[in-house]
């Protein structure tokens, strides 16, 4: 992680999120839906503390969640709804896959390849 791998805290639940397949942080950033220059001002939660972005997550390593309100899933578009799950469950996805590889990697790398070509 960023500031030199010590970490980051909730801005939510003030906890630690200790690794970046819990941080929503790097889930928006591995998306497109952070500025890759704001990445480092940002502010960091745990995945399960912006459930809105979470709800999205389908993957037998993360626990299905329900947002509450008028952005929960039931409540959204179907198609945007289905884009939402495709591209969140992709970036999730993707943590993992940076966390099982190499752990120097170049940050700009981390993003889905479609977000890495609107960056170039």
């Amino acid at each position: 992680m960023a500031k030199c791998d010590e970490g980051y805290r909730c801005d939510v639940c003030g906890g630690d999120v200790t690794s970046i397949v819990e941080s929503d942080l790097y889930l928006r950033f591995v998306i497109g839906h952070l500025d890759p220059e704001k990445l480092h001002v940002a502010p960091e939660r745990h995945l399960r503390c912006n459930p809105v972005l979470s709800q999205c997550i389908r993957d037998e390593r993360f626990d299905e969640i329900e947002a509450d309100g008028p952005f929960r899933l039931s409540e959204l578009d179907p198609k945007h709804a289905a884009d939402m799950i495709d591209l969140v469950t992709r970036g999730y996805r993707r943590l993992w896959e940076i966390i099982e590889t190499e752990n120097d990697r170049d940050v700009t790398e981390y993003p889905l390849p479609e977000v890495r070509a609107r960056y170039q």
